[in-house]
């Protein structure tokens, strides 16, 4: 059967900015409609779209929730179109379901450029926490037909052509290993957050747990990211940024690495102001002509 092709919904227009909530992305049997809230500045302009995926644990959380330092908002200021998607969460489903979900969303999104407005050659992403986790590996994955998944549209690429990454975890398997002397969880527990997302412990599942870390898909074919963490986060140990960063570097890459001393999660600690110009900027050189 052939995956429904998902319409645009109608727009709502609020201030400046024209904006499509709750577009169905996909559906998968058995399960909540996946959707995507897309904003844009109201005009006439092929914007650059930026994918926002949200964090929590891959446990919790919503794309309409309030982002860290107000980055979708940021972004709007900064002429992009931006699409908060949704995925489906560890207690609905294990891994690589919400890798599939997200690339879904970039799929329907390129689909559906031209009713939007935005350029489908100029789409990147951004995630923070277990969404910077999802949005490394929709970086790292976008010509990979294995982890495409089949929900909603199909025939359309889901790469993108930047990413910023904030405090993402990225190699499940060392994790547990490069925790804060504080760290507030152990990761490879069986009921971790990185656990529930791979359906078992960590270090019992090493093929799931490899399949569902970034590290494990680094290539010179990845786009320009950046990766920005905070020194002594006791949620995803700064390690994990450290190690990506190495192996994104070493396979000859285009990444940076910026390190926020004493920014604990979600840059507790420390001005993010100067993360979230640096980030806009990185996104501006890939995603903005010149």
């Amino acid at each position: 059967m052939k995956p429904r092709r998902f319409p645009v919904p109608a727009p709502a227009t609020e201030g400046d900015l024209t904006i499509w909530r709750d577009a169905v992305v996909g559906e998968v049997s058995g399960f909540r409609p996946l959707t995507a809230d897309i904003h844009r500045p109201a005009d006439d302009r092929q914007r650059p779209l930026v994918v926002w995926i949200h964090g929590g644990a891959w446990r919790k959380g919503s794309n309409k929730g309030d982002a860290v330092a107000r980055i979708p908002e940021r972004l709007l200021e900064a002429g992009y179109a931006v699409a908060r998607v949704t995925y489906r969460l560890s207690g609905e489903a294990k891994f690589p379901a919400q890798l599939h979900d997200v690339k879904a969303a970039v799929r329907w999104v390129r689909h559906h450029a031209a009713e939007l407005g935005v350029d489908p050659a100029r789409i990147g992403v951004w995630g923070e926490s277990a969404g910077g986790h999802l949005a490394t590996l929709l970086a790292l994955t976008g010509k990979d037909p294995e982890l495409a998944g089949d929900v909603g549209v199909l025939d359309q690429s889901d790469s993108v052509a930047a990413a910023v990454v904030w405090y993402g975890p990225s190699n499940l398997l060392s994790m547990a290993a490069q925790n804060h002397p504080e760290g507030l969880q152990d990761h490879d527990d069986p009921d971790s957050p990185e656990s529930r997302l791979v359906g078992g412990p960590v270090q019992d599942l090493p093929k799931e747990s490899a399949a569902a870390s970034p590290v494990t898909y680094v290539s010179d074919a990845a786009p320009p990211i950046l990766l920005v963490h905070g020194d002594e986060d006791r949620i995803v140990p700064v390690g994990q940024s450290i190690e990506l960063h190495q192996r994104l570097s070493d396979a000859g890459a285009r990444v940076q690495l910026r390190i926020v001393n004493g920014a604990d999660h979600c840059l507790i600690g420390a001005d993010p102001e100067p993360e979230v110009a640096a980030s806009i900027a990185h996104l501006d050189r890939s995603l903005k002509p010149a």
